[in-house]
């Protein structure tokens, strides 16, 4: 037990000196350790197997503790969060310059902003000497423009006695002594309220960084149901704004698609493990049909297409604040261990990326484009239905729209709207039976102004289930990517507002194409009209 306690004190100070990160691997020795040893205040060591861990802290201030697992050499799970030491990019790299976050407005706001953390449902970030702080960062500007103005003048009076000096051949090296010694003075006066300024201004831009967006005013406590996209009769009949999906186990997606040789869960899981999927001959197909359709639409309806990278710096995925949200308020990326590298869990975050630090002309905007990638995601929510299938996996193929606008929320909240419409026009189009939510405050992910949601009636689930989300950002992304227009009007570079929105997230969809349209019957599923174009004319798919 000595040697225990010895061993503990010593990671207890390389933790402490930062000379072992959060997660790494152990030698031998460590295996004496127990299972569970508390190395400091609120670190609580962990060991599995050959791997020691402790606990994350996420945005909404919850602890929670995941395991690593051994098998993924290259790969751990990490928290995408706001948190202090991630929110935002705090130094200009060589990817990325330092974000330009909105101080004044969090000062000026900071009640209001204290409001729309608790609506969400997250801690408030701004400590309570916030204000005192910032004021006093103002005073020190002030001080040190003083003294820059004061300098300035007396390098110009310094300047002006030296010409007089050689234009009429008079000696004033006194007055030159005195202003030199005032300007030795001044200097290190400066650089002392210059570094006062820059730990002040660090320190305030690290907690507003991890605050969330604004909440546009429609959002409200609870989703709210805006329409209903081919309703049934029953639907219909019911005037219910939360009609309750009956579980058909019939109709079940894994076990239709597992005895007509679409799919292969059993050998995913053996080579990848659990989350992962083997489509096969019409169910490949199916998913190409899907991606060919929905990028036809998105190309039809102006959104320019592009091929991003599936892998991006962390950096960037941070200053997207990509959080991606279950119901278990879980978020989580892949991240290659050594190269500051990670996968992405959606195109967003590289089209986000696309104009990072660059000026856009207003006559550019608004721009719109669809991206196609694969997108990767470690978490796979709790145990039980919404981990069954193709419901909720590690890798799947999505289609994604993105859009800047000119930073008019007016322009933006419209193109909003179009992004929309398209999204229920693709589901509508497919004969797919859903209902269209704007989502309540604590469903909105950080960067979110807005969000509304497509849920497809899912009956083998026996649930809805989401299958497109939009969300109007305004100009939480864009001042983190350092995105800027230059305004008409007053010739001011402005931040644009970025918008997403899914435009297909393929698993989801297979998925309720096979539950809506298998025929028991006929043993049968009828493909939708508008995919049999791309699925060699196919109007059924049978048992293979």
């Amino acid at each position: 037990m000595e040697c225990c306690s010895n061993i503990c004190l010593t990671i207890n100070f390389l933790l402490r000196k930062h000379i072992l990160c959060k997660e790494f691997h152990t030698c031998s020795l460590f295996f004496f350790l127990p299972p569970c040893v508390t190395i400091c205040s609120k670190k609580r060591l962990m060991r599995i197997g050959n791997m020691f861990f402790y606990s994350h802290f996420l945005y909404d201030g919850k602890q929670r503790t995941r395991r690593l697992n051994p098998a993924q050499v290259m790969l751990r799970r990490t928290y995408s969060t706001l948190a202090a030491d991630s929110a935002a990019n705090l130094r200009t790299t060589n990817t990325l310059r330092k974000a330009q976050l909105d101080l004044k407005n969090a000062y000026n706001n900071f009640d209001e902003y204290k409001l729309i953390c608790q609506r969400r449902n997250v801690s408030f970030p701004l400590d309570d000497s916030f204000k005192a702080d910032y004021e006093r960062l103002q005073k020190v500007n002030e001080t040190i423009l003083n003294f820059k103005h004061e300098s300035k003048n007396l390098q110009k009076a310094l300047k002006d006695l030296k010409i007089q000096e050689k234009k009429n051949n008079i000696d004033n090296s006194m007055e030159q002594e005195k202003i030199l010694d005032k300007l030795s003075k001044y200097k290190p006066i400066v650089s002392e309220k210059s570094k006062i300024w820059t730990e002040l201004e660090d320190k305030l831009f690290i907690q507003v960084a991890s605050l969330p967006n604004l909440i546009h005013p429609s959002v409200k406590e609870q989703q709210r149901l805006l329409e209903y996209i081919n309703p049934t009769g029953e639907i219909i009949q019911s005037k219910t704004d939360d009609f309750q999906v009956q579980s058909n186990p019939k109709l079940d997606h894994k076990n239709i698609m597992e005895r007509f040789g679409l799919v292969d869960f059993s050998q995913a899981t053996k080579i990848s493990g659990r989350g992962w999927y083997y489509l096969i001959g019409d169910g490949a197909l199916l998913e190409q049909a899907l991606i060919q359709y929905a990028l036809k639409s998105a190309r039809k309806a102006g959104f320019k297409m592009a091929l991003p990278p599936s892998i991006v710096k962390t950096e960037v995925t941070k200053a997207c604040g990509f959080m991606p949200r279950d119901t278990n308020n879980e978020t989580q990326v892949y991240e290659l261990k050594n190269d500051d590298l990670c996968l992405t869990g959606t195109a967003e975050i590289p089209l986000a990326a696309l104009n990072a630090n660059k000026e856009f002309s207003h006559t550019e905007l608004p721009l719109n484009v669809v991206g196609l990638s694969r997108s990767y995601r470690a978490e796979a929510g709790a145990a039980g239905r919404d981990t069954r299938g193709l419901y909720r996996v590690h890798e799947f193929t999505k289609v994604e729209l993105f859009s800047w606008t000119s930073p008019d929320e007016t322009l933006s909240m419209g193109q909003f709207d179009s992004i929309v419409e398209f999204q229920k026009e693709f589901i509508k189009s497919l004969g797919l039976t859903a209902r269209v939510l704007v989502m309540p405050h604590d469903d909105l992910g950080a960067p979110a102004y807005k969000k509304i949601d497509i849920e497809v009636l899912m009956p083998g689930r026996g649930a809805w289930g989401e299958v497109s989300s939009t969300s109007n950002c305004l100009d939480f992304q864009s001042r983190r990517l350092i995105t800027k227009v230059r305004d008409p009007s007053d010739k001011k570079l402005k931040f644009v507002h970025t918008l997403n929105g899914t435009a297909c997230a393929v698993p989801r969809v297979v998925l309720s194409i096979i539950e809506n349209f298998y025929d028991p019957e006929k043993d049968v599923i009828v493909v939708p009209e508008v995919l049999r174009p791309f699925m060699d004319d196919k109007s059924e798919i049978r048992p293979q």
